[in-house]
């Protein structure tokens, strides 16, 4: 049975900062200014076993950050507590910092003008590693990443694809327990996509690697994570299975209506069913399953229509965890 690895309990971040004049743009009280408290985090609380790969989703301004920032021990919190790995990172950094990688998809960690192995090499050093497990670990890098044919290059030559390749290589030289990925694929195109996920797919297997992702794309959500966890404004409004994210919240379904010939006009619909897409070989109407069952309005199109052929299937990913954040009004 797996241990925990995070465990959030009623974990909360709050930010002051004074309050300026809106039309001057001044504070009113230099000495003693007004202040504005936000909730970044509101008393969340969940926790990760090892080896599981879950998606911290939500909004920007929802507290992904900041709510990594303190399960790596770069804030404090205000109230509540996190343990990651047996350590209180408010407390432990510097030991928490010796089992943890993290990944920021826009920030950075390798050495520009220097080729990727001395980045390889210099992390190596810094968490430690003796020579022989250092060259060791790099060997097993490079060919599990496929890095052989630009680990001689500078950072600052690489593809984009090839640079993050090698910021997530250069996150695992330590072998850390958790890998906390923070917009890993942004930027990239499909075909570097695929292959980062694969190789993080590959480490989470091999290496047991509990993996910890934040993402507005979908596919990194799908593809890498079996479990997703929502926040919205500093409050937690979902955590379950992704597989079970548009089943549980799906309020829409999508049908694809051929024609026997073709489309030459286009009736108005009855309540509950909208047109998603008009062409005149294929129509697509999106049925709100809350106030129109499917077996009624398929019954309902085929009234209007001629018909061919019929399509019926869920709304997607993406439009589901839209619909999650709008349906859950979050506290101020």
């Amino acid at each position: 049975m797996n241990s925990d690895s995070i465990i959030v309990s009623n974990l909360s971040k709050r930010f002051s900062f004074p309050v300026k004049n809106p039309s001057a743009g001044w504070v009113k009280n230099l000495f003693a200014p007004e202040t504005k408290e936000i909730n970044a985090v509101d008393d969340i609380s969940f926790s990760v076993k090892s080896g599981e790969r879950v998606a911290f989703i939500g909004p920007n301004g929802a507290g992904k950050s900041t709510t990594i920032k303190m399960l790596t021990g770069i804030l404090f919190p205000t109230s509540g507590k996190a343990n990651v790995l047996g350590l209180d990172p408010s407390k432990d950094r510097k030991k928490l910092a010796y089992q943890i990688g993290t990944v920021f998809g826009q920030r950075s960690q390798l050495l520009p003008n220097l080729p990727l192995t001395d980045s390889l090499e210099f992390f190596g050093v810094m968490y430690d590693l003796t020579d022989k497990q250092i060259k060791a670990r790099v060997a097993e890098l490079v060919d599990l990443f496929d890095m052989g044919s630009f680990i001689n290059q500078p950072i600052r030559k690489l593809s984009l694809g090839q640079r993050m390749r090698a910021e997530v290589a250069a996150s695992l030289i330590h072998k850390p327990k958790i890998i906390f990925l923070d917009e890993p694929t942004i930027g990239l195109d499909v075909v570097a996509k695929k292959s980062l996920r694969d190789l993080l797919l590959k480490i989470n297997k091999e290496e047991n690697t509990t993996i910890f992702l934040t993402s507005h794309d979908v596919g990194d959500i799908e593809s890498l994570c079996d479990r997703t966890i929502v926040i919205n404004h500093g409050v937690l409004i979902k955590d379950l299975p992704t597989r079970e994210l548009s089943q549980v919240f799906v309020r829409e379904k999508n049908i694809d209506i051929t024609p026997e010939t073709t489309f030459d006009e286009f009736p108005e619909l009855p309540e509950g069913i909208n047109y998603g897409a008009k062409d005149k070989n294929k129509i697509t109407v999106v049925v709100d399953i809350n106030k129109i069952g499917v077996q009624e309005a398929l019954r309902k199109l085929l009234d209007l229509f001629k018909v061919d052929d019929v399509d019926v299937y869920d709304t997607d990913l993406e439009t589901v965890i839209r619909n999650i954040y709008e349906s859950n009004p979050t506290r101020q």
